[in-house]
């Protein structure tokens, strides 16, 4: 029997005509740590001392330095899961993000991250998926509520 790489996938192959509404795709949890905290710094420029000036925050009322906002967006990144491996070649694209924040993260939370499909849209060669993004911490309140748009092939034009 021969090998063929095209047929090397983690999960069946899916199209968007696949897809329902209302279906789930949960990605996995993490537990932010100062470390996650001192990285993401390095890497966003974001210098601003809520993010890691601890009597700098004690002084505002904080307990500690929060998370950026755009670090804790990027644990509903949909190549964290399954999503982008289940959709496979017919993934063209992140189209569009949105987040809302309504609650602080700080080093030591757990999230856990999800992505809701809320809306199917078929085009003439393409569809647009909307998703709902959340993020949960470890006392089931919802930190991050938003969408994700992802532009696929429809399957006739894989």
């Amino acid at each position: 029997m021969s090998f063929d790489p095209a047929r090397h996938r983690v999960v069946p192959q899916r199209r968007f005509e696949d897809l329902k509404i209302g279906e789930q795709f949960v990605l996995p949890s993490r537990t932010l740590t100062n470390a996650n905290f001192s990285a993401f710094q390095a890497v966003s420029c974001d210098n601003h001392p809520i993010h890691y000036d601890q009597h700098y925050c004690q002084t505002r009322g904080l307990k500690s330095p929060l998370a950026h906002g755009l670090q804790v967006l990027s644990f509903t990144a949909a190549g964290a899961g399954l999503f982008p491996h289940m959709i496979g070649d017919s993934l063209l694209g992140l189209i569009e993000v949105q987040a809302k924040f309504l609650k602080a993260v700080y080093a030591e939370d757990t999230l856990y991250p999800a992505l809701t499909v809320l809306e199917l849209k078929p085009q003439r060669t393409t569809g647009v998926v909307t998703m709902q993004a959340t993020v949960h911490n470890q006392h089931s309140e919802m930190v991050l509520e938003g969408r994700h748009t992802y532009l696929l092939r429809l399957a006739e034009h894989a």
